[in-house]
């Protein structure tokens, strides 16, 4: 037989209305999973995204002992560069130390006669993984004639902190979440299945195909998804746009970049229309099956 693709649209369109109440607490329940799902999802890629630009852009400064000569501090790079989790090993000597001091801090030029001297040789050392940064000060520790080092390990592994939560407590919601609208998706499809099976049996006696009959529900489960992603993609963005917002206009050192929205709304509606299809499509098929078996 035919896949009429118009018929059934308008059957599980009929079908969706026919029990109004219901589809809209279905739609809602699945409006709220999704958007508590995409929250802390996005709260975990922006936590990961600031994570990725701590690491190109902050640096492990390890102190030289301030005893050795230039060519002994100078020697010490081999063993530094050989260190695990080190992608790059910088020597900064004592007078461009004091030059960069000066051009950072010494707007009125008041320092600019300041003795080398009082500064230390120091190397300043990239991480490839952030993950690992308190090994790596351990390592550095070990090393003789390194006497201080200077990591930011809060602000890591704040942001660590944060991924590692957000990323546990989004896996676990979408378990849950999933189910849960499957759930209530199932069962509003299970009462229009309801008012219906005696129709179900008759069109089965007269030969329609388990296909046939199921039709209708899964296009009525498919809109039912694809309106509740629809809404929640947009709850989403706005939310999302507002909490930047705020975090904008407290944040005045800047310390949290905050991935503009534009950027990745393409796989956030990707992601919220797949969920809303298969939450629908699944729980029609839930629903449906039982009263096939006439």
């Amino acid at each position: 037989m035919k896949h009429n693709f118009g018929f059934f649209i308008r059957e599980g369109v009929g079908n969706m209305f026919s029990h109004g109440f219901m589809s809209f607490a279905a739609i809602g329940i699945t409006v709220a999973c999704l958007l508590i799902m995409g929250t802390f999802s996005l709260v975990a890629y922006n936590a990961n995204e600031n994570l990725k630009d701590l690491q190109r852009e902050n640096a492990v400064l390890a102190f030289v002992d301030e005893n050795l000569t230039d060519e002994e501090a100078k020697q010490l790079q081999p063993k530094l560069e050989k260190l695990p989790n080190v992608t790059s090993c910088t020597f900064v000597s004592r007078e461009e130390a004091r030059d960069r001091y000066v051009e950072q801090y010494d707007e009125d030029d008041l320092y600019s006669d300041l003795d080398p001297q009082i500064f230390r040789h120091r190397y300043v050392l990239k991480l490839s993984n952030l993950d690992q940064m308190s090994q790596t000060v351990q390592a550095l520790e070990d090393v003789e004639g390194i006497v201080k080092i200077r990591a930011d390990e809060d602000i890591s592994n704040g942001f660590l902190t944060v991924r590692n939560i957000a990323g546990v407590i989004s896996i676990t919601l979408i378990a849950i979440l999933l189910i849960v609208s499957v759930f209530i998706i199932s069962n509003t499809i299970k009462l229009t299945t309801f008012d219906r099976k005696d129709d179900i049996a008759i069109m089965k006696m007269v030969g329609a195909t388990d296909g046939f009959i199921r039709w209708p529900f899964v296009y009525e489960g498919l809109l039912l998804g694809l309106l509740s992603a629809a809404f929640a993609f947009g709850l989403q963005w706005l939310l999302y746009r507002a909490i930047a917002q705020g975090i904008s206009n407290s944040d005045t050192l800047q310390l949290l970049r905050i991935v503009p929205f534009e950027q990745i709304y393409v796989p956030v509606a990707v992601a919220f229309g797949a969920v809303g299809i298969l939450v629908g499509v699944g729980g029609s098929l839930t629903a449906i099956r039982r009263f096939l078996r006439v």
